[in-house]
C-alpha cells in the first residue's frame, strides 16, 4: 500500500457512536477502551492541527426508532439510562468540535453532515468508531455515493464479532477508501 498523505486543509475526522451506551458493549476484534483510546488520538492530532472534529451520535427513543418488519431487531428490554447518548468523556466533545445527532445507523441520512463538510470545503473524511458494520459502514456508503475520499481507521473500530469487524474492512470498506491502522493516520498528521 502506499503512504497515506493526508490534505490538512481538506480531511476532517468522523467519529461514529462513541458513546455511552455503545462505548460499553462488548466489542471485536478490539476492545471497545481500546477503540476509544485509538479514537481519542486522532481527534487529538486533528484538533492540534486546527482540522474538524465531527462527533456523531445517536440517539432516539420510542417515537423516532425506525419501526421496520425484520428478522431481527436491536430490541432492549428495558428504557436506555439516561446518558446513554453522551459522548464517552476520552472523546470529547472539545469546543471546537461539531456535533452531529443521527436517528438511525449512518450520519448522513436526516443530518446536515454533509452540508457542514462541503461549507468548510472538506473533501475527504477519515472513519472510526462503533459498529464497523453498522454505524461506519452506513457511513462510508453514503459518503462514497457523495463523493467523499475516505480513509478507515482499522482499529479505531470495532463491531460485535470478528467476522462482522472484518468483512466490512476486507470487502467493502477497500472499494471505497484507504483502510490503515491508527498510527497511520498520526503519521501522516505529523
Amino acid at each position: 500500500m502506499p503512504d497515506l498523505v493526508i490534505d490538512k486543509k481538506k480531511t476532517s475526522l468522523v467519529v461514529i457512536d462513541l458513546q455511552k451506551g455503545i462505548g460499553a458493549m462488548p466489542t471485536r476484534p478490539y476492545p471497545a477502551q481500546e477503540v476509544i483510546r485509538n479514537a481519542a488520538q486522532l481527534a487529538e492530532a486533528f484538533r492540534k492541527n486546527g482540522m474538524p472534529v465531527f462527533l456523531v451520535h445517536v440517539a432516539h427513543g420510542p417515537e423516532t426508532m425506525l419501526k421496520v418488519i425484520s428478522d431481527q431487531s436491536f430490541a432492549r428490554s428495558g428504557p436506555m439510562p439516561p446518558d446513554w447518548s453522551e459522548f464517552v468523556p476520552e472523546i470529547g466533545p472539545a469546543p471546537s468540535d461539531i456535533v452531529i445527532t443521527k436517528r438511525q445507523w449512518g450520519a448522513f441520512y436526516g443530518t446536515d453532515l454533509e452540508l457542514q463538510l462541503r461549507r468548510r470545503g472538506m473533501d475527504t473524511i477519515v472513519l472510526c468508531g462503533i459498529s464497523t458494520d453498522y454505524g461506519v459502514e452506513s457511513t462510508a456508503r453514503f459518503a462514497y455515493e457523495y463523493g467523499f475520499q475516505q480513509v478507515f481507521a482499522e482499529d479505531a473500530m470495532a463491531s460485535m464479532s470478528d467476522e462482522q469487524h472484518r468483512a466490512a474492512v476486507t470487502f467493502i470498506f477497500p472499494r471505497m477508501g484507504r483502510v490503515r491502522k491508527t498510527k497511520e493516520v498520526l503519521a501522516a498528521l505529523e
